[in-house]
């Protein structure tokens, strides 16, 4: 199928270069990419008042994909703020101290921990689950907030969902696209993403240790955030301090929270909850908790400061999303938003932006093996600019089974190197949106986790690139 591309691709195609350049100048995209939800509407709409319109509404529909995020955040902090103040979080992290006591130890600690936990209900809920429990651990011993981000993140949105080996949501879509069975790409992906996996978490490692040695590191924190500290809220609404617990009751929540949460765990397998599903979970765990703790701790205030907590992680979960949104209105343009806000002004073959971008380079590049290789790297890496890491992946299957007829490759490699691609790049460790939730949780600026990501990611992508060529 020939594939058409308009100004609308060009335009999309050129911001994309633009924003990136930007990024790894470390400058602020904001407004670039509001310049370019302006260009794309102008061109679609041919109208002063469409193109205005649509920047406003871009924002809507970003917002609208962000909320659970937002929210979960935000819950996440709140019920945080109220443990840490009341000391049940420093009785609940005292057994990890033991083992955890260096750097290194609470880098590969976390990492390990959030891998595991990813497998089995995604990285998002495991960052709220884990998150707050092992950053005042990481930061007791050393290790940055910044460097705690980087950790749950290239493990949980990086190797654990790359490779999707548990809940299968990401081979399934791919195997299905390249007419094979899911298990022939889950077994293909193991080599990819062990390579992808120790490649780039050992770069990003020693690079860290590299920087805090020269005295180079930038912990990118949050405005008014001090890393561990970001989740006690200095100067918020719910800032007096809370009545002190007894030691015993604080032993007593110490246990049973955990307990909730492993409950949830258990759930999530038993009614097979995933996704969105998971999250609201924990989500309405970390409600309830809040709640019976903040009355427990404030008793005859109780009631007023359970509206302060969630005030103080709200305003924290805004802080943090708010220059996060604009940036996502733009890259949401590339897939269903588009239609969605500017009507349909695209080619009738068109399957969006981004994946019209995908599909177009397939089709001017030569087709053998190694050629096949590169350009799945290159096509799921650019599908995943949407920031979901999942939008691509079906084209990504698509192509590589395009490259397997011509060239009798291992469509099976080349679909799973697709997929590594996509979901590395759009799954959460470049695009600042799609990292939000590690980002958040230890308190740093999405945008810089994203720089700090860029070159241990890419460094990543060619080294497997160049293992997938040998094994097509």
């Amino acid at each position: 199928m020939v594939i058409h591309l308009t100004a609308l691709h060009y335009v999309y195609l050129a911001f994309i270069v633009f924003i990136m350049a930007l990024l790894i100048k470390r400058r602020d995209t904001t407004m670039i990419c509001v310049a370019g939800i302006f260009v794309l509407g102008w061109l679609a709409t041919e109208t002063l008042s469409g193109s205005v319109s649509g920047v406003f509404n871009s924002f809507i529909y970003a917002t609208k994909e962000l909320m659970g995020t937002i929210m979960i955040i935000s819950i996440i902090v709140a019920m945080s703020r109220v443990l840490i103040r009341t000391g049940i979080n420093e009785t609940m992290v005292a057994p990890l101290t033991r083992f955890i006591r260096t750097p290194a130890v609470a880098f590969w600690g976390i990492g390990l921990i959030m891998l595991v936990t990813s497998l089995f209900f995604w990285p998002s809920p495991a960052v709220a689950l884990i998150g707050a429990v092992l950053l005042p651990v990481a930061a007791r011993v050393g290790l940055p907030a910044l460097g705690a981000a980087i950790a749950m993140n290239l493990f949980g949105h990086g190797i654990a969902l790359s490779g999707d080996y548990i809940i299968q949501g990401a081979p399934k879509l791919t195997a299905d696209a390249a007419g094979l069975h899911v298990s022939q790409v889950m077994e293909a992906s193991v080599p990819l993403v062990i390579v992808m996996g120790l490649v780039t978490t050992v770069t990003a490692y020693w690079m860290m240790r590299r920087d805090m040695k020269n005295g180079t590191w930038r912990d990118g924190l949050v405005a008014g955030s001090n890393g561990a500290d970001a989740l006690t809220g200095e100067g918020g609404e719910a800032e007096e301090s809370a009545a002190p617990l007894s030691p015993r009751v604080r032993v007593w929540l110490a246990v049973i929270i955990p307990v909730l949460f492993l409950i949830d765990v258990a759930a999530m397998f038993v009614l097979k909850l995933q996704g969105g599903d998971a999250t609201a979970l924990v989500g309405g765990t970390a409600v309830l908790i809040l709640i019976a703790v903040t009355l427990l701790a404030h008793r005859n205030q109780g009631l007023e400061k359970v509206t302060s907590y969630l005030i103080d992680g709200f305003t924290f979960g805004f802080k943090v999303f708010g220059p996060v949104i604009p940036i996502a209105a733009f890259f949401y343009l590339g897939d269903a938003a588009f239609t969605d806000l500017f009507g349909k002004v695209l080619p009738e073959s068109s399957n969006g932006i981004v994946n019209d971008l995908g599909a177009a380079l397939a089709h001017v590049v030569p087709l053998n093996g190694a050629v096949g290789a590169v350009t799945l790297t290159i096509t799921g890496a650019i599908t995943g600019l949407d920031g979901s890491g999942f939008s691509g992946i079906s084209l990504a299957g698509s192509i590589a089974q395009l490259f397997a007829a011509a060239t009798h490759a291992n469509a099976a490699t080349l679909t799973a190197l697709g997929q590594v691609a996509a979901i590395w790049v759009g799954g959460g460790t470049l695009i600042p949106w799609a990292l939000i939730p590690a980002a958040a949780i230890c308190g740093v600026s999405p945008f810089e986790l994203a720089r700090r990501n860029l070159k241990p990611v890419l460094i990543g992508l060619a080294v497997t690139t160049a293992v997938a060529i040998f094994l097509v």
